[in-house]
């Protein structure tokens, strides 16, 4: 049986009607990818308030890796609400906050020992992962990639890359905010063709790529010699897997000479893993296959599969630097996103888990790379595991972006009943944040769709 069920065009009436009150009600700055409105999810699958049945490719910007109402984060999230909501931990401790904690230290075993501090969002976690580092170094400056995105609060914009619509009129932002080259090879200067197409992209097994990564940190080094001088940089931000970005893969040979220059300067290296990590890139966090450790890893999203949950884990060095009272909020670590990132640990615990989210990965490279062979607008694809996308071009020679073409497809799918989002410096990047308990059958269905929005394009563009 089909997952994807129409009954009505899209967006239906009672969407319709919704969108309008919204645009009465609501301030514009959200922005939307589809224009229908949910009355329920499961799994893999979203419904709307018009019975239509959509395969969900974007699982709430990877928050749902472990589908909509996994049952056992269900399960823990309705025990801990008879128990109570909120105490705040700044008042009254409890014991789930303590439990994860002490679950999330365990994932970086070469930082040992570790520590974890618990925020509500991604930026509130970058930003509190900035102050860890200044305070420990004593020292102010920060660098941050091209096509990174930290967030949208003050100190993660002034992180993240792109302009429009992140940054635009909202300036002055936080000093001390340097920005250097991301190892984005399909677009370094002077290079033409695709060397991602190299096998060795992540692990260091193609010539090319070493050589690239040599390039780019040569690069990074001279720019933070030159424009800031080492001993005065606090920390390093980096995203393994360029996400907003463009699901840009950071190659390990880059990432493993930051952590060695950082090492020599006495800088903090800061993983953000808002995106990457629960299984998202087939590890629990993308680190972990890298063979990198960062002092400071943060997580957000799939930490608690769909609850306000986020945290900064590492060096209990850098973390002790800041005193008591230093960092805080409310509703940080709220007792029922711990429980429900409690029970999101137990889930990856399964072998099987990430296994299956593995072979989601493989059937998802082959599908885009067989559909990078039939369509001339595809100038590459990439990604890291299941974490995956296919960017859009007017000429693969030229590598003219088109961000045309990629919402067109978004547009398609959607209508014909698959949920997926467009992203990238330039808007022409189609990414494929799948449920990661999706079924090889589903991951068929939704593809084929994806490839009739392709298709499309021919006859729509011509």
């Amino acid at each position: 049986m089909a997952s994807i069920q129409l009954q009505t065009e899209i967006p239906g009436p009672r969407s319709r009607e919704l969108f309008a009150a919204r645009q009465q009600h609501v301030a514009p700055g959200p922005f939307h990818t589809t224009p229908v409105v949910a009355a329920h999810a499961e799994g893999a699958m979203i419904t709307d308030v018009d019975g239509n049945r959509f395969l969900d490719f974007a699982s709430g910007i990877g928050v749902t890796n472990l589908g909509h109402r996994d049952p056992a984060v269900m399960a823990a999230i309705a025990t801990q609400a008879e128990q109570f909501v909120h105490t705040s931990i700044n008042v009254v401790a409890y014991e789930g906050y303590i439990r994860l904690a002490e679950r999330l230290n365990g994932l970086l075993p070469e930082a040992s020992p570790c520590k974890t501090f618990l925020a509500n969002s991604g930026a509130e976690a970058v930003e509190n992962a900035v102050k860890f580092a200044r305070v420990a170094t004593g020292r102010q400056a920060v660098i941050a990639f091209e096509h990174g995105y930290h967030g949208r609060t003050y100190m993660a914009m002034a992180l993240t890359a792109k302009a429009n619509p992140y940054k635009s009129g909202f300036a002055p932002f936080p000093a001390e905010v340097y920005r250097a080259a991301y190892p984005d090879f399909y677009r370094w200067p002077g290079l033409s063709g695709d060397p991602g197409a190299c096998p060795g992209l992540n692990d260091g097994g193609c010539k090319l790529q070493r050589c690239l990564c040599r390039e780019a940190f040569a690069v990074f080094a001279e720019m933070a010699r030159s424009q800031i001088g080492e001993a005065n940089v606090a920390a390093v931000i980096i995203e393994p897997v360029a996400g907003e970005g463009g699901f840009i893969p950071a190659p390990a040979p880059f990432l493993k000479l930051l952590r060695e220059w950082c090492d020599q300067h006495g800088v903090v290296l800061i993983f953000d893993e808002v995106q990457t990590g629960f299984g998202r890139t087939g590890s629990l966090l993308a680190c972990q296959q890298l063979g990198v450790t960062p002092d400071l890893v943060v997580m957000a999203k799939g930490l608690a599969n769909g609850l306000p949950l986020s945290a900064v884990t590492g060096r209990a060095e850098v973390i002790d630097a800041v005193g008591l009272g230093g960092v805080g909020g409310t509703y940080c670590g709220n007792p029922l996103a711990c429980a429900a990132a409690l029970a999101v640990l137990d889930r990856f615990e399964d072998p099987a888990v990430l296994a299956h989210a593995r072979q989601l990965g493989e059937q998802l490279r082959q599908r885009l790379e067989a559909f990078a062979e039939r369509f001339p607008r595809i100038g590459q694809t990439r990604g890291l595991g299941p974490m995956r996308a296919i960017e859009l071009v007017t000429d693969r020679a030229t590598k003219e972006p088109d961000k045309p073409a990629a919402q067109a497809v978004v547009r398609y799918a959607y209508e014909h009943g698959v949920i997926l989002m467009a992203c990238g410096t330039h808007g022409n990047v189609l990414r494929f944040l799948i449920p990661l308990t999706l079924t090889a059958e589903q991951l068929n269905e939704g593809l084929a769709v994806v490839e009739a929005g392709l298709e499309n394009l021919g006859s729509e563009m011509s």
